[in-house]
Formats: structure tokens, C-alpha cells, sequence
């Protein structure tokens, strides 16, 4: 099953690695994971359904609360802002987005459904492109919680929203978020222009502000037009991975994140979301605020939770390593069961 946007798809008739399928017909779900991986899942029913309330979230049950551990511990990522801050001393690269993956057993495996997870999520942290794709049998099991916008298709016209810049309010926004944030507008228009239309890429919006449940992010606005003959094969070999996830330039960035971090990233990210080939539209959200289920993992299931930051030459490592923790935290209390909705009570 997969959900998104107030809808609920059933009936799972196809399953492909083609991104041409998303040209064909048919409504599908769609998980592409940071290292390259593409899953697209055509469903039969597809019909308007509310987000699961809270009796389907009290199914959940989540790791202990101190049962997570960090594929970089502070140390390590505080050791790799460095090593990014030298890669932009020696001109190599303007920024770069070092994450980290968090992990923990779950204590019944058999009965974990991320629909459960999804529910809770929507109570504790609703976000604008929240969904759930689950199919165990290709090994996806993916609840996201994600707050930007990868890509948005209405038949040519293409739309980005990315998020760079990041604080408990407004005032903690340093100089430092909005360059941050302009870098990747620029780059995120290069990515757009290699399948648009010449003279067809604008930016609506530059560095808003943006509140989302227990900080602010900083979102701009890039919009083109598809030129003749592109479509989602083109646009995805041209934009992915998102740039607000890897850095300035790209390539280089991708090769720093290569060297640096310790585990992949999977669908954390990536892009998660649907697209209708009917009637040429889509919605991908970059994998941020994403937790997956990883039913391989060396002794047992585990869920994976991702969390980062944006490295710049004038990045203070405490504080990034900060960053990392304030994008987690809320998230993982919600999953573990620690987290307390106002009015409401401890679960």
C-alpha cells in the first residue's frame, strides 16, 4: 500500500525499476534511495482516504528510547565538518551535506507496520509531504515526516522547494543559512535547466522563512518548463540526488560524502512519493524526516532514521553537530514513544 495527499492506494498490479514506467499510465508510488535505487509500484485502487488517526499509531510499537546508536558519533561527525571545512579551503567544493544514519532494533518486528508509524508522525509532526509506501516483498517499509519538496510535475511545468538554513526560530537564522541556501537555489537551477526550456527557470520565492513543529527552515522557490521530449527519465537524470542533499558542486560533493560517511543513505535523502501518469503529474519530497524499516539488518529488523547538515566554510562544528541532533530529536521521540503532544498525554 502506499499513501500521500489524502489518498489511499491499494491493489498492487506492478513493480518496476523503470523510470519510463512513470511516462506509461496509472498511478504509482515512487522510492528512490540516495545510492541510485529505483522502485516504482503501480496500484489498482487509488481512492480518497483520511490520514490514519490515532487509535492505527497505538499499534506502533518503537524502539527504546536509548536503544538508537549513530552511524557517526559526535566525534566523528564533528571530525568530518572539519575535513569538509578543508575540502573548501583547498577550492574543491563550496558545501557539503554530511549526515548521519540513526539506528535500533525493534522489539516486535513481525507486527512493525510503518502505517502505524505514519499515523503518529501526522499527530506529532505533520508535514507537508508526509506518506507511506509498504511493500515488504521489494524490501520498502518507508514512513516520511519530509517538509521539502523535491519535485513537483504538472505536466510541464516543474517546481522545487529546496530547504537550506535551519533553526528554533527565525533568530537563530545566521548569515551563514541564507548563503547556504542561495548556493543551492543556483545549483538546483542548473540541475532544472539541463531539461527546461532556455529562459524558462525562475525562482518565485528566495530564502523564506518557513515554520515547521519545533524549528524554521529557510525555502526557496525554483519553477521551469519541461522542454520538448523530457520527462520523468530526464528529469530525475537530471536533478538527482537532490541538491540540497549532496552540495555545491555536486559531483564533488558526492565524492566528499562518499569518502566520509560510514553508511548508506537508502531512501533518507532520496525521493519518496507518487506520481499519476494519467494525468501527467507527480509529487516527490526529498527523504528527509524519513524512517525506514530494514528487515536485513545483522541481527534482526531495525528501523533507520537519517539526519544531517549543510557544511559551508564558515560552519561552526558544534553547532552542526547540533543541527543534526535538533532534526532528530522530535522525530525520535515520536517513534520510540517518548514524545508528549500538547494537551495530550505521555505515551
Amino acid at each position: 500500500m502506499a499513501r500521500f495527499g489524502g489518498l489511499l492506494a491499494t491493489d498492487l498490479r506492478d513493480v518496476t525499476t523503470d523510470p519510463a514506467a512513470l511516462e506509461s499510465t496509472g498511478w504509482w508510488a515512487v522510492v528512490a534511495d540516495f545510492e541510485g535505487g529505483l522502485c516504482c509500484a503501480r496500484f489498482g485502487d487509488v481512492r480518497p482516504a483520511p490520514a490514519p488517526g490515532p487509535e492505527a499509531g497505538a499499534s506502533w510499537r518503537g524502539p527504546a528510547p536509548d536503544s538508537w546508536t549513530s552511524s557517526l558519533d559526535r566525534d566523528g561527525y564533528i571530525a568530518g565538518v572539519r575535513r569538509v571545512r578543508e575540502h573548501i579551503a583547498a577550492g574543491e567544493v563550496y558545501q557539503a551535506n554530511l549526515c548521519r544514519v540513526l539506528s535500533a532494533p525493534l522489539p516486535d518486528a513481525d507486527r512493525a507496520d510503518v502505517d502505524a508509524l505514519t499515523a503518529l508522525l501526522a499527530r506529532g509532526n505533520p508535514a507537508p509531504y508526509a506518506g507511506t509506501v509498504r511493500l515488504p516483498a521489494h524490501g520498502i517499509e518507508v514512513a516520511t515526516a519530509s517538509p521539502e519538496l523535491y519535485l513537483r510535475r504538472e505536466g510541464a511545468t516543474v517546481t522545487s522547494g529546496p530547504i537550506k538554513g535551519t533553526g528554533r526560530t527565525a533568530a537563530d537564522l545566521l548569515e551563514k543559512d541564507h548563503a547556504e541556501n542561495v548556493m543551492i537555489v543556483d545549483l538546483v537551477r542548473n540541475d532544472l535547466g539541463r531539461v527546461c526550456a532556455t529562459g524558462s527557470v525562475t525562482v518565485p520565492e528566495l530564502c523564506a522563512v518557513e515554520p515547521h513543529p519545533g524549528l524554521v527552515h529557510l525555502v526557496s522557490t525554483v519553477r521551469g518548463e519541461l522542454d520538448g521530449g523530457a520527462g520523468w527519465p530526464e528529469l530525475l537524470a537530471a536533478t538527482f540526488p537532490p541538491g540540497s542533499v549532496t552540495g555545491a558542486p555536486k559531483s564533488s560533493a558526492l565524492r566528499i560524502i562518499e569518502a566520509l560517511e560510514t553508511a548508506p543513505r537508502g531512501p533518507y535523502c532520496g525521493g519518496v512519493g507518487w506520481v499519476d501518469a494519467d494525468r501527467g503529474t507527480g509529487e516527490l519530497a526529498v527523504g528527509i524526516r524519513t524512517f525506514w524499516i530494514d528487515r536485513t539488518a545483522t541481527g534482526g529488523p531495525v528501523l533507520r532514521f537519517g539526519t544531517g547538515a549543510g557544511i559551508t566554510w564558515g560552519s561552526d562544528p558544534e553547532r552542526e553537530w547540533a543541527e543534526t541532533e535538533l532534526k532528530a530529536a522530535r522525530l525520535l521521540a515520536i517513534a520510540s514513544g517518548t514524545h508528549q503532544p500538547a494537551g495530550g498525554t505521555e505515551r
